[in-house]
């Protein structure tokens, strides 16, 4: 007897949650490009816009307006790598994110602390930074340290340095620093690489990866494509993380938010492959609701949940390694 397989089906083995379809995740995709070829996206900076150009990109530098035809930015897609390795300062400490593998670290980045002597809240310091490092390094629970609280104790311009040189001494795991702008970025890869044993080093073996994050709607500012491209020249793991605000910044239906961050996230992706291909990246979201009565931002609402849940899907169907928060 031969035992056919069935054509168009999804099998799943025990429990599990599905959300979209391999259809569905398709449309979503259609959409997006259509969203990036039909609308666009404005980028602030000449330079990361003569990329999009070089790509094959219709830039408008008058508008600041990038529109990119479908099958350029799928190019751009496959250029990414499919998995990401972050290295520990040891062995133990090494972690692999690619397919659906699943990691856990903490959230980011306080501006405030309950005291735990006084019971006061205060604002963040740099030793609240190097005692939180600490403490996340010892919690077996967290495989990756993401900057904790911001020092309020150094000036606001040395904070992505501090947070490198804090994460650097006291813990052993793999991080993630945020806020780094591009003049930090000969600091923070200087540190790696002698953390690491050289620059052909922390290539081979990346200790750390930085978020970046385009604005929402439908925007990279100067700042952070200037940042993305300095990164992206020097291998540095970029995590392109949208934040957008369905009801505030993106589409008040979740299905329009997502597809606005997909966007946001994938044209962000493709430069990062125009000014280097293989530049390692990650698929980010913070992506969630504005609360309509508050105007607050809710991380911890059924929404939320479900929109990243649904990136988690989408960084799966293009084969990206993903980050997304919990809440």
């Amino acid at each position: 007897m031969i035992n056919r397989k069935s054509a168009a089906t999804t099998r799943i083995k025990g429990f599990g949650l599905t959300m979209f379809s391999d259809d569905e995740l398709n449309e979503i995709h259609w959409a997006t490009l259509e969203v990036l070829e039909k609308t666009g996206i404005k980028v602030y900076d000449q330079e990361a816009r003569n990329y999009y150009k070089d790509a094959g990109c219709h830039v408008d530098d008058e508008s600041m307006l990038v529109k990119t035809p479908g099958y350029i930015l799928e190019d751009g897609i496959r250029r990414a790598p499919h998995k990401l390795a972050l290295y520990g300062r040891e062995e133990k400490n090494n972690i692999v994110l690619e397919g659906k593998k699943v990691h856990f670290c903490n959230f980011g980045e306080g501006v405030a602390i309950v005291d735990p002597y006084s019971g006061e809240i205060r604002e963040t310091l740099e030793k609240d930074l190097i005692n939180l490092a600490k403490f996340c390094d010892y919690l077996d629970e967290f495989d990756l340290v993401l900057r904790m609280v911001a020092p309020h104790d150094v000036h606001p311009s040395l904070h992505p340095i501090v947070s490198m040189e804090a994460c650097l001494n006291n813990t052993t795991k793999p991080f993630i620093l945020g806020g780094v702008l591009e003049h930090h970025v000969p600091y923070i890869h200087k540190m790696g690489c002698a953390a690491a044993g050289g620059k052909d080093a922390l290539r081979e073996r990346p200790l750390f990866g930085v978020n970046c994050c385009p604005t929402s709607p439908l925007q990279i500012t100067k700042d952070t494509a200037r940042s993305l491209i300095s990164m992206a020249k020097l291998n540095i793991p970029l995590n392109s993380l949208s934040m957008a605000m369905a009801g505030a910044t993106s589409p008040v239906t979740l299905a329009g938010a997502l597809i606005c961050h997909n966007a946001e996230v994938l044209a962000s992706i493709l430069l990062c492959q125009t000014v280097s291909p293989g530049t390692p990246v990650i698929y980010g979201s913070s992506t969630t609701i504005m609360d309509l009565k508050t105007t607050v931002a809710p991380v911890g609402c059924p929404e939320f949940a479900m929109l990243n849940g649904a990136v988690a899907a989408l960084a799966q169907y293009y084969k990206l390694p993903s980050w997304v928060a919990g809440g």
